[in-house]
């Protein structure tokens, strides 16, 4: 019995390169979108004449999902696993669609929401072959080298 990740994106033994250094441009990637994301929460916080600071984890919870899901919809990475030149392929081994997007970012949000999940997801993406997280394990996605 073939499993359909297996056929459907790049194995890790025999193109190995499709993973080489992810995790640490994950790494990288995901604090480049931290920034971003700042920015962003700084802006919003600015053109409502501070009033978004008494809702501010509300604004930083919406703002970077919002983020995430339309960046990822785009072009299955965020701006910064572009700067990375890193993807996600979802189990298909196809770019994500908006579902698969809002999916996997609501994954993260979850994961990101609590300490146990996150050092989790964590320790997974160092371990696992494919270098996937908790909600890619979850979604059968992996990130990998951007293939062009």
């Amino acid at each position: 019995m073939t499993d359909l990740m297996t056929d459907a994106q790049p194995d890790p033994d025999r193109h190995a390169a499709f993973y080489s250094g992810v995790p640490a441009k994950r790494a990288l990637a995901w604090i480049i979108d931290t920034i971003l994301v700042t920015l962003i929460v700084t802006l919003v916080a600015l053109l409502t004449a501070l009033t978004a600071l008494f809702i501010l984890p509300l604004v930083w919870l919406t703002v970077g999902f919002l983020y995430r899901w339309v960046t990822i919809s785009g072009r299955s990475a965020t701006l910064g696993m572009r700067l990375m030149s890193i993807e996600f392929l979802d189990r298909y081994g196809q770019r994500f669609d908006a579902a698969t997007a809002f999916l996997h970012t609501l994954g993260y949000s979850l994961s990101m929401a609590f300490v146990l999940p996150q050092v989790i997801s964590v320790g997974l993406m160092l371990v696992s072959r494919r270098g996937q997280g908790l909600t890619d394990m979850v979604l059968g996605s992996v990130a990998i080298n951007s293939r062009a």
